[in-house]
């Protein structure tokens, strides 16, 4: 216990001023954070919808709303949307993500005006997901200026209804979420990259390693956790992805619902007053991100522990 004393005697104990300073905290957390997450836990477990003007509920039915969703196959075909859709997506962000920040931190390439390129790769994160999607769905429409340029061009004879082909909507869902993420996912790359200690990478050169072993065996395992941070992290954000595939297709998912994610899923429940299946779908996103970070984090995190043991 730290103390500290006076000629008089007294003493005055800080052991405990720690507690108050990080109590605002865990206030607004509790409030706003830990209490609508237990609610959601108990109300789905519930009866509770509307039924044109009649409110039913809350009944207490146990299980029933768990049941109900894995039943139909709907949640299923919406994870596999979901999963298709972040996947398309994350792959060339991080690939690209890679090249970008290995590129900014390399001396021997003397990239000027950093400061530029890293303002306008950043830009589209600070873009509103409403006004993105507006944009990409002025663009792509069938007649919108994309079309009328590959007619007046000669590549294509009538133009192509972007919005109503399965392949081209997930792809322009996939574009959107790489373009507006990309840019934050080489900052912290960057930040990575720049805590390695340079003589690893002259050590590297002076024993005749090329650009390409060097960032396999030294870049990449030293920056194991920020990856994995930045993994996670894009992880959950794919399966809340709503914002953009809501406005682009309003609302509906086309074509054939095949863009559906799963928080539209769980938006159309919220929609239509059925809160106890809003609360058990909350409750099964819940327990599946965290899994599958928990997975994510193991699998990464293992090869780095066991190189250190050796």
């Amino acid at each position: 216990m730290h103390k500290t004393s006076f000629k008089k005697g007294k003493s005055i104990s800080y052991s405990k001023s720690g507690y108050f300073f990080i109590l605002p905290f865990f206030l607004v957390y509790t409030i706003f954070s830990l209490y609508p997450l237990l609610s959601t836990f108990y109300y789905s477990f519930f009866e509770n919808y509307r039924s044109g003007l009649n409110t039913i509920g809350p009944n207490f039915i146990g299980l029933a709303n768990y049941k109900a969703l894995f039943s139909n196959g709907d949640l299923l075909k919406y994870a596999n949307n979901t999963f298709i859709i972040w996947i398309m997506g994350f792959v060339p962000q991080i690939i690209i993500s890679l090249l970008l920040a290995s590129w900014f931190i390399d001396i021997r390439l003397k990239i000027r005006a950093q400061g530029f390129f890293k303002t306008v790769i950043y830009m589209p994160n600070l873009i509103m997901a409403t006004a993105f999607s507006m944009l990409f769905f002025a663009i792509f429409s069938l007649g919108g200026p994309l079309n009328s340029i590959l007619i007046d061009s000669g590549i294509i004879k009538e133009g192509i209804n972007f919005l109503a082909e399965t392949k081209y909507t997930r792809a322009l869902i996939a574009l959107m979420n790489f373009l507006m993420w990309y840019g934050n996912t080489t900052i912290l790359l960057m930040a990575g990259m720049m805590g390695i200690d340079l003589s690893l990478f002259e050590s590297a050169q002076i024993d005749g390693c090329n650009s390409f072993q060097t960032f396999i065996k030294i870049t990449l395992p030293l920056i194991r956790p920020i990856l994995i941070y930045v993994m996670i992290t894009s992880m959950i954000g794919g399966f809340q992805m709503f914002d953009v595939p809501q406005i682009l297709t309003n609302g509906r998912g086309t074509p054939d619902m095949t863009s559906t994610t799963l928080i539209m899923f769980l938006n159309n429940h919220l929609f239509s007053k059925n809160y106890g299946m809003a609360g058990a779908l909350s409750v099964i996103l819940f327990i599946v991100s965290a899994i599958l970070s928990l997975i994510v984090f193991k699998a990464f995190s293992s090869g780095s522990i066991k190189r250190r043991r050796r």
